[in-house]
């Protein structure tokens, strides 16, 4: 499994004195707020503060999570642009649930028990979902002739629990869509075998499960993507790890409230991940070796926006994975200039493999109300089993704020035996969140509790996971054991809990982050990572000379590492110390010129020092490589209006408006900017779209005000 990452956003506002855009003397009445900052390839409102990245850690098949993974440097973000800096990137879940019916009530008796008043029932609830064509099942279930073919066998994989799967213990956690059949119906499986599986009567036998529209089991997508080339796995005998981007191509932001991922060859496809690419970044990667994608199980992604954005959403495909919708208010946001990356773990056949995968998009109308967050107990660097033993790791955090616990996903490899997660409450009452007692990874799931878990402020999660390296472990891929560490690779070990948490307020995310990143340190005192996003978190939370500190430190292991560069180089610029700033901002650009949040940053520094011509030149060079960055428009526009250049900063101010139409601010900012030029009537026009988008604008009330005025006389 792999983690990945995301990056944090958050307002930053720089001092007045420092801020470049036009003030009210300077251009009458143009709006204050011009737009200065962005996240990593973003710009934020002027006189906003920069947005901070933050590098993630994600579960391994979880994708679009924020922060960079801690060990393999999953997912880094790049650091936003221009006082307003950004940065980072998080999926809806392709979660693992089933509804089931559960049949109460005594065993039948053996004379009674029949496939279509009882047993049918049971399968199509419990079994048909994988045991169909097309899907993972070795044989269908779904008729009459199939499951008297296979009584014998049915009765005895359920008689011992191995199918249907459903690993968690019971009474540890009480979780949506159990597939644990109950006594009485084992009971009845048992009669209806041992009495030859009889039919019964037809007329009354149940409808079978049919798969859904075209094999998508939500039905028909919104939006369907897949990789834009065939990939051919070759017959080699390692395992591979290869990403492929994915574009959606929209052309506005959607939210997604359910996503259904068809790996396209699941017979070679040990589990895949989605990641949410928000900047697009991971493009620059594909192909390089001469075949579609890059290779890696662990991946550097940023993401744009101007908040703390942490991944929330488990988003990934596994053997008899089922689709389901999240709640319509926890729903994620898709923005056109995001790349969908399918990250695949692939086990070859031993002859060649075509793969295509391809992704279903659910959407609504509703912006997501409620605004979780991923937490991830581990202790992979313990990881260090000796042939023929068992050994342990643990991880505990304490939680800074209250939060619901809505759902859990544990992960291990092969030499996994044990599971367990709790929680101590403030009270020193003891929460059983989970407990698996024989592992297995095929089998692996993430799982949503039917209430959620209420845990208190200072309460301590906790996890332990045991692992069996001897020969009396059939799962064990070595024969005789060898001893194993942590890694990516099948025959290598991980141990991860993840925790998807809901506080009260999204602010208080950070606050998670912030505990978790202190906690990481703890661990790995030496890790870039954690330094990186436990200084990105507090530059978010303004707490600027400890987020300096760390940044400074992360920076110094790390010397090449872009993205904490220029964040430093932000969090330099918010606190006064321009000239190293721009230091900072020129070095990442001398090593990558490309790189547009630094070149963003570079141009709201220099117009901070008052270099208008060094400032305009930078948004002139960015604008060069993209185009349709409003937000550079925006502070370019911001700059010539400050300056005198009204006429000028029309063009870019329209630009910004035609990018994004639903921003009040950017069309009082045309309107100001065209009545300061005589155009009163578009001038007029642009104020009365602003109102329509946000009717207490204040700037572009008064401003209308006046320009009606000036019309009339």
């Amino acid at each position: 499994m792999s983690d990945n990452s995301k990056i944090l956003k958050r307002p930053a506002v720089l001092p007045a004195a420092q801020c470049p855009c036009p003030s009210e003397e300077q251009l009458r009445h143009l709006n204050p707020r011009c737009r200065t900052g962005r996240e990593i390839s973003q710009m934020k409102p002027s006189c906003s503060r920069v947005p901070i990245p933050i590098l993630g850690l994600y579960p391994e098949a979880i994708h679009n999570k924020w922060f960079i993974d801690p060990n393999t440097l999953s997912g880094s973000p790049r650091p936003v642009a221009g006082v307003p800096i950004s940065g980072h990137r998080i999926t809806v879940a392709v979660t693992l649930y089933l509804t089931i019916v559960v049949l109460s009530g005594q065993a039948i008796a053996s004379e009674s028990a029949t496939y279509s008043e009882q047993i049918a029932p049971i399968l199509n609830q419990h079994c048909v979902t994988c045991h169909r064509a097309g899907e993972s099942g070795p044989f269908p279930l779904t008729s009459y002739a199939d499951a008297r073919k296979h009584a014998t066998q049915i009765a005895k994989v359920t008689g011992t629990r191995y199918m249907p799967p459903w690993p968690p213990e019971p009474g540890y956690g009480d979780f949506l869509g159990s597939r644990r059949l109950s006594d009485a119906q084992l009971k009845t499986i048992q009669a209806w075998a041992a009495a030859g599986a009889p039919e019964g009567t037809a007329k009354v036998q149940p409808n079978q499960a049919a798969p859904a529209t075209k094999g998508w089991k939500l039905g028909t997508p919104d939006l369907i993507v897949k990789m834009p080339t065939v990939y051919t796995l070759q017959p080699a005998t390692a395992d591979v790890f290869r990403n492929f981007i994915v574009p959606t191509d929209l052309p506005k932001s959607r939210y997604v409230r359910a996503l259904e991922l068809h790996p396209g060859n699941p017979k070679v496809v040990h589990h895949a991940n989605v990641i949410v690419d928000r900047t697009r970044a991971l493009r620059s990667r594909d192909g390089h070796d001469g075949q579609p994608g890059f290779p890696g199980m662990d991946v550097e992604t940023e993401s744009g926006g101007q908040d703390f954005e942490p991944d929330s959403h488990f988003l990934f495909w596994k053997p008899g994975t089922i689709a389901q919708p999240e709640p319509e208010d926890m729903a994620w946001r898709l923005d056109p200039t995001t790349d969908l990356v399918v990250n695949l773990h692939l086990q070859p056949s031993g002859k060649s493999e075509p793969i295509q995968s391809e992704i279903g998009l659910y959407f609504t109308d509703k912006p997501p109300t409620r605004l979780p967050m991923l937490v991830q107990l581990e202790h992979d660097g313990a990881i260090d089993v000796a042939p023929g033993k068992q050994a342990s790791v643990s991880d505990e955090l304490k939680l800074p704020v209250a939060v619901q616990l809505l759902a859990i996903y544990p992960h291990a490899h092969y030499i996994g035996k044990r599971i367990e997660a709790w929680a101590i409450l403030p009270n020193g009452k003891r929460v059983e969140l989970i407990r698996i007692n024989d592992w297995d990874i095929n089998w692996q799931a993430s799982y949503t509790y039917k209430a959620p878990v209420e845990l208190p402020a200072n309460t301590r999660v906790a996890m332990r996971i045991t692992y069996d390296n001897s020969s009396e472990n059939p799962r064990n891929l070595s024969h005789p054991p060898k001893r194993v560490r942590v890694g990516n690779r099948s025959e290598d070990e991980m141990g991860h809990v993840w925790l998807q948490l809901l506080p009260a307020r999204k602010e208080q995310r950070l606050d998670l982050q912030v505990a978790v990143m202190r906690r990481r340190l703890e661990k790995y005192p030496a890790d870039f990572l954690a330094h990186y996003n436990l200084g990105a978190a507090l530059q978010a939370l303004e707490q600027f000379p400890e987020a300096e500190h760390y940044l400074k430190l992360a920076v110094k292991m790390k010397p090449d590492n872009l993205t904490s560069r220029n964040t430093l180089g932000v969090n330099l610029l918010l606190t006064g110390q321009i000239g190293v700033a721009i230091g900072e901002f020129s070095e990442v650009l001398r090593r990558d010129p490309n790189y547009i949040s630094a070149r963003f940053n570079l141009g709201r520094a220099l117009a901070a020092q008052s270099d208008v011509p060094g400032a305009i030149a930078e948004f002139e060079k960015l604008l060069q490589v993209a185009p349709d960055d409003a937000k550079a428009h925006n502070q370019l526009a911001g700059i010539l209006a400050a300056t005198g250049r009204v006429a000028e900063s029309v063009p870019h101010f329209r630009k910004a408006a035609d990018l994004e139409p639903g921003d009040a601010d950017t069309w009082t900012n045309l309107g100001t900017a065209l009545a300061i030029t005589g155009d009163l009537k578009n001038a007029i026009a642009a104020f009365e779209t602003a109102l329509r988008i946000n009717p207490s604008h204040a700037g572009a009330q008064a401003n209308l005000a006046r320009a009606q005025a000036a019309l009339k006389r």
